[in-house]
């Protein structure tokens, strides 16, 4: 399935890209300011940039955002505008912050952060790293902020390390439902404009509390077309270019191709809530008709390991703790059975990954109609429950860093990203037990008996665990490539 580059199309988006990274910003390109930065992305905003939903991490992989803590190179909690932290009770935490500005010039004050914090509890719907849980932040003194959760949460740390907790000015919330990231954050880049979902200008933030970043700033532009990406890298049009596809590794220098082991993974949901897939029988059926390995070696080209559960093979420990599934029905007979499966082409191979899924499916005996659109014009629909089966790549970490959290938010009752439209009482009851959970060992055992009963449930099939091939021109250091997928560019990558 490998696919050859087509020269016209590369002739064709070659110049209509050329005018996208021309430099912007006022900052300029000398030796003493240092160069600006071209970033190809490869999903524009779905929400303006609100820091609450997916948008998040564009603003946290662009040096824009950051909350309280962020993750280590071990995915455990680092201090990031908390300098420290100590816990003083099972509901009650205190953060100790560290000197720091906003981009509009005002302080990280106590009241600040817990007016941010506030606000992110408020957000409907919630981001998902708050799935199921209750906090109130509360300024204590001149320099500290006292989070107390409406439960236990041995993870707090963790949890507010996520992207969809970063902490803005109060300019940011003068609009009653809207949050505005322009010139309020707390980064070493300012976002100064956005062109819609197109194209965005940041510049340098030169009193940024972790020191002074490298590049002058960056141009942003967000290309969906994966083969546009990789041409513009190639041709010198950006400097980095994210979620290379892997039909056009083969066409980068083997210098600019980055692939990193990442903790996402692509599953194949079915909708469990209505539709032909309310039928477990059916469910099952569809999962003994997906052959992974296929997946793995043909469309992602070995950039890929075949699916073994929610999490994969960066998740280091998963492997020797995973258990069998519980509860899974028998397979029926789908006997002609239509079914409609969606997905979207930000990520270049999802389309064909979906295109063999038809195929496997069909050969099982459903009749399989495919839609394939832009991310941003799919979401709500998916959330909405109208496909019956959708195919997500889903970095299973990428909202707290905990085992846990992706399992409440995307498979329980009440998840905020539930897009299977799973609701199990026994699922419930396992992820219930999973977050209770506090030392790291029996959090990380009960994370696994609940994906027991969640992969028993055939509501989710996973396919490939993914390595994400960014492209990084010849000309650039200290790019950002983490298996959270959190980050890309930060204070020393330069040009």
């Amino acid at each position: 399935m490998r696919r050859r580059l087509r020269p016209i199309l590369v002739l064709v988006l070659a110049p209509v890209l050329a005018g996208c990274f021309a430099s912007g910003g006022g900052s300029g390109d000398s030796a003493d300011t240092g160069s600006r930065l071209r970033v190809a992305l490869a999903f524009p905003p779905a929400e303006n940039l609100s820091p609450y939903g997916a948008d998040s991490t564009i603003l946290s992989r662009l040096g824009v955002t950051e909350g309280l803590t962020t993750l280590d190179a071990n995915g455990t909690a680092a201090p990031a505008l908390a300098a420290s932290w100590r816990q003083e009770g099972e509901k009650t935490w205190l953060f100790t912050l560290r000197e720091a500005t906003f981009q509009d010039g005002s302080k990280v004050t106590p009241a600040a952060v817990a007016a941010a914090l506030t606000h992110a509890t408020r957000a409907a719907p919630a981001p998902a790293a708050l799935a199921g849980v209750t906090l109130t932040a509360k300024a204590e003194g001149a320099g500290d902020v006292r989070i107390t959760t409406g439960a236990p949460d041995p993870i707090l740390p963790l949890r507010l390390s996520s992207p969809s907790l970063a902490v803005l000015s109060a300019k940011a919330y003068k609009e009653k439902d809207d949050v505005d990231p322009v010139g309020t954050a707390t980064g070493p880049y300012e976002l100064t404009k956005v062109m819609g979902a197109t194209a965005a200008t940041l510049d340098r933030y030169d009193d940024y509390w972790g020191g002074r970043a490298q590049a002058a700033g960056i141009d942003v532009k967000f290309v969906a077309d994966g083969t546009a990406r990789a041409s513009a890298l190639r041709t010198d049009q950006v400097d980095l270019a994210e979620a290379i596809p892997v039909a056009q590794a083969a066409t980068l220098d083997k210098g600019t191709r980055e692939a990193t082991a990442t903790t996402r993974t692509t599953s194949l949901l079915l909708n469990s809530h209505k539709g032909p897939f309310k039928d477990a029988a059916l469910r099952a059926a569809a999962r003994a008709a997906v052959d992974t390995s296929a997946l793995a070696e043909d469309v992602h080209e070995g950039y890929a390991d075949p699916g073994a559960g929610i999490y994969g093979p960066a998740v280091t420990w998963a492997a020797g703790k995973r258990t069998e599934p519980v509860g899974r029905a028998e397979p029926g007979r789908p006997d002609g059975t239509r079914v409609t499966l969606a997905t979207y082409d930000n990520r270049p191979e999802l389309p064909e990954v979906a295109q063999v899924l038809k195929q496997q499916l069909e050969k099982a005996g459903f009749e399989v109609t495919l839609e394939v659109r832009e991310y941003s014009r799919l979401e709500s629909d998916a959330l909405a429950g109208k496909f019956d089966a959708f195919v997500l790549a889903r970095n299973t970490l990428v909202d707290t860093g905990d085992p846990v959290s992706v399992l409440a938010s995307d498979y329980t009752c009440d998840g905020g990203y539930n897009l299977a439209q799973l609701c199990d009482k026994d699922v419930d009851r396992a992820v219930a037990e999973a977050e209770r959970a506090t030392d790291t060992a029996g959090r990380q055992d009960a994370a696994m008996a609940a994906e027991a009963r969640i992969l028993g449930t055939d509501t989710v099939v996973p396919l490939v665990h993914q390595r994400i091939i960014t492209g990084v021109g010849t000309s650039v250091s200290g790019a950002l490539l983490d298996p959270y997928e959190r980050t890309l560019v930060g204070i020393g990558t330069r040009r």
